[in-house]
């Protein structure tokens, strides 16, 4: 699986929108700029409403643009909310390993992700700040704990030292593309048995690092 930033002129096969959600200040525009143009800033402003970047990547020989959208983590941006979450089929849900209340704040924003968004959407439960390991309040047990539960991806990671924020994408898109390949192959079979072509489907989830897949029932979304 190649994981190079793309030629601009290439075929696209698929886009991918995922959300990055969390409260102010965990380090979401950093991930974003990290993971789309290797970039970081120590004085960065805070996220003004939404803004995305786009990155395109090869996984399984197929060309898959991530569309990534960024988020103002304050409560006065929260209106954005329905339109943020349309269409989304992954979620980053950030919160910062050196600050206690943004993990205490995590249940808040998953809550809000599954009521807006496409049931089957894929999350990343997302330790930021691990070069601050000093200064640590969140422990990690804590929120693998929290990630099995919820049947959630988890990583940390460091967007200043680059450290998992490439692997925690391509969990979340290698991971987006199967399912899509899987529904996409259910549908070729149902049409070669005479069938008509359809997308209905179970989910089928490949356990990541931190996660325990709970029983999914027959989602009724294309």
């Amino acid at each position: 699986m190649a994981s190079g930033y793309g030629d601009a002129s290439q075929k696209i096969d698929y886009v991918f929108k995922v959300v990055l959600i969390g409260d102010s200040a965990v380090g979401k525009s950093q991930i974003l700029a990290r993971f789309a143009r290797n970039e970081f800033s120590l004085d960065s402003k805070a996220t003004i409403g939404v803004e995305f970047q786009t990155r395109t990547l090869v996984i399984q020989h197929k060309s898959v643009k991530a569309q990534i959208w960024d988020t103002a983590g304050q409560e006065r941006y929260r209106a954005v909310t329905s339109a943020y979450y349309r269409g989304a089929v992954g979620a980053m849900l950030v919160y910062d390993i050196t600050k206690r209340q943004t993990f205490d704040h995590i249940p808040r924003w998953l809550e809000e992700l599954r009521a807006h968004a496409d049931r089957n959407i894929v999350i990343m439960l997302i330790g930021n700040k691990t070069d601050l390991e000093d200064q640590r309040a969140v422990p990690t047990e804590d929120a693998k704990e929290f990630a099995q539960k919820e049947g959630l991806f988890f990583l940390e990671t460091s967007a200043m030292e680059a450290t998992n924020v490439e692997d925690a994408f391509l969990t979340v898109l290698t991971e987006i593309f199967n399912i899509v390949n899987k529904k996409n192959l259910a549908a070729d079979d149902n049409q070669s048995n005479g069938n008509p072509a359809s997308l209905t489907g179970k989910k089928i989830l490949v356990p990541g690092p931190g996660q325990v897949i709970p029983e999914k029932k027959a989602c009724c979304s294309s």
